[in-house]
């Protein structure tokens, strides 16, 4: 898994990380969570849905056009995580 510089700092700072599990990318995001809790949390909201202004691809398709939280994730399958970013 891919994270900006935004979200290391909940990772200790890592900018890659492998994660094991994989089917589907709620199987990864919980495997993620259950590691770092607080990373988890900028990720997925109280119900457990992908926050609206956090972009996640697998193997550079939107997950959103790919399943959401069903979209497969296969072995060795490279997942990035991007926030919005807002401004003017």
């Amino acid at each position: 898994m891919l994270l900006p510089g935004p979200l290391r700092g909940e990772a200790g700072g890592a900018s890659r990380l492998t994660v094991a599990a994989g089917g589907t990318l709620r199987t990864v995001l919980d495997e993620l969570d259950g590691v770092w809790p607080r990373l988890g949390r900028r990720i997925r909201d109280e119900r457990g849905e992908l926050r609206r202004y956090v972009n996640v691809y697998v193997d550079g398709e939107d997950c959103r056009h790919a399943g959401g939280l069903d979209a497969p994730v296969g072995d060795g399958a490279e997942v990035q995580v991007l926030p919005s970013v807002a401004g003017g």
